[in-house]
């Protein structure tokens, strides 16, 4: 079973890469309705892509080992729960939208996306997902509370949200891409 979950120096450039860009466009999606705290922000956002960058560079230098995604079993589950994923997300933001909600499109974005780590955790051999699946979908949670009980844009709190935990854990991924570490 250890083997399973086994995930190579080039697997985690890889998740690196994916959630670095991804924490730079929720910490861009997070402008909406923000006054003030601006600049932490672009702050938030340039580190996640400083981190993706840092990936990209280290994907092309570590040994060429077998990735996760090279088994065509793994590749057709991960197009699969993308597929799912991206259908559930224009599905929601649809129905929001026309039933004058669009406020709550980032919150509905992002708690899909903390569900989809969670297949993807097993499809990807990334134990770590988990945790991020967790976190992600409490971002959206916090969001929703956020929006409701206060004057807080609900894509601002999301965006904060998403962009901190996506990036915390792109960070993460690099560190072990660079060092070799595979703590799971």
């Amino acid at each position: 079973m250890a083997d399973e979950w086994r995930q190579t120096r080039l697997d985690h450039a890889i998740t690196a890469i994916i959630l670095g860009f991804f924490a730079s466009a929720w910490f861009g999606w997070a402008h909406a309705g923000v006054t003030s705290g601006a600049g932490l922000l672009d702050v938030g956002s340039v580190l996640a892509v400083l981190i993706a960058v840092a990936a990209l560079v280290t994907a092309f230098r570590v040994p060429r080992e077998r990735a996760a995604m090279r088994d065509p079993a793994q590749g057709r589950r991960y197009g699969i729960t993308v597929g799912i994923e991206f259908a559930l997300i224009v599905l929601g933001a649809v129905v929001l939208g026309v039933s004058g909600a669009p406020r709550w499109v980032a919150v509905w974005v992002l708690a899909v996306v903390g569900v989809h780590f969670f297949p993807l955790a097993r499809t990807l051999n990334n134990r770590a997902l988990y945790p991020l699946g967790i976190l992600t979908c409490l971002a959206a949670l916090v969001a929703l509370i956020v929006g409701l009980a206060s004057t807080v844009e609900p894509a601002s709190a999301a965006g904060i949200g998403g962009g901190i935990a996506l990036g915390g854990f792109a960070g993460y991924d690099l560190y072990r891409a660079l060092s070799g570490q595979d703590p799971t």
